[in-house]
């Protein structure tokens, strides 16, 4: 059996990384291409309900901040794929805490979010969101990806933050014994 600290292994995490953004690219563009392809902007589907369809055009970010802000957010964007891309190839090799299949994982959801959404700005000037659920404003398999893979990454760091300091306790514990 290969270990997963072997080259090998982490050509693995960079494939299986690969293919969460490819996964989450072509699964948010298929999904907003079937919604602007059936349902008219501001058309629900149902018209009512806790879950429902609903064509909005969002020339913001998330939740609708910064309407009309198109262009610094694509900017923002390309940015962020670029920090992205550059930590998770580069930087994180530093750090092997964080550099597991986990994290691996959730900020490949991050970066295909990411990259669905500029697809969209880049292509329409605008993001299509359909998603309604409740009062929440209508979202995106794209925006579920980033909220998703940040989640699963901040939950990681914190995981990390509370074993790191339990360690030092039980160090500085086993240490005032001897």
């Amino acid at each position: 059996m290969q270990k997963v600290d072997s080259p090998q292994g982490k050509r693995w995490w960079h494939a299986v990384f690969s293919l969460i953004v490819i996964l989450v690219v072509v699964g948010d563009q298929l999904s907003k291409a079937w919604i602007r392809s059936n349902l008219d902007v501001r058309q629900s589907l149902p018209e009512g309900g806790f879950f429902r369809l609903t064509h909005i055009q969002n020339t913001g970010a998330a939740f609708g901040l910064f309407q009309g802000y198109s262009f610094p957010l694509t900017i923002a964007s390309f940015v962020g794929i670029v920090v992205l891309l550059v930590y998770v190839f580069f930087v994180c090799r530093r750090f092997p805490l964080l550099n597991n299949m986990l994290s691996r994982a959730a900020l490949g959801a991050v970066l295909g979010g990411t990259i669905g959404n500029l697809i969209d700005r880049l292509n329409f000037g605008y993001i299509t969101d359909f998603i309604g659920v409740g009062i929440w404003p209508p979202f995106n398999v794209a925006d579920a990806s980033i909220t998703a893979g940040t989640v699963v990454f901040a939950g990681w760091l914190i995981y990390l933050a509370f074993s790191q300091r339990q360690e030092a306790k039980r160090d500085k514990i086993a240490s005032q014994k001897n």
